[in-house]
């Protein structure tokens, strides 16, 4: 089971039993049957001080990642850290959905290019 600690400090309505599922979803599609994963949505002015510090950029985004694991082979009985996903609401507004598997996709080892794209499309269906 994919184990997911959700927090919504965005103060907007994200349906976080939408997002937990969704995640699920694509995390299995991706061959993940276990693990754990954060998932926080948060506001703008955290979403730009969290670009600014970890990528050196001074403007809020619509998804980070924070990936621990990924699908890299672990010690028996280790469990797996996915890591953390980071959406910002109000930067994307409703369709905060794309954003959150890309940065899902990253977790699990994707880098931007025609392979990702396929399967951001595979869950955009």
């Amino acid at each position: 089971m994919i184990e997911i600690e959700v927090v919504n400090r965005s103060g907007a309505e994200v349906g976080e039993a939408g997002a937990v599922q969704g995640a699920r979803s694509v995390l299995a599609g991706e061959g993940v049957g276990s693990g754990e994963l954060g998932l926080a949505f948060v506001g703008v002015e955290e979403s730009r001080c969290l670009k600014q510090k970890h990528l050196g950029v001074d403007e809020a985004t619509d998804a980070l990642a924070f990936p621990i694991d990924g699908l890299a082979a672990l010690p028996e009985g280790m469990p797996r850290q996915l890591g953390d996903v980071v959406v910002c609401p109000d930067v994307v507004g409703a369709e905060w959905r794309a954003p959150l598997v890309h940065a899902l996709l990253h977790l699990v080892g994707y880098d931007h290019g025609p392979e990702m794209e396929a399967r951001e499309a595979v869950y955009a269906a």
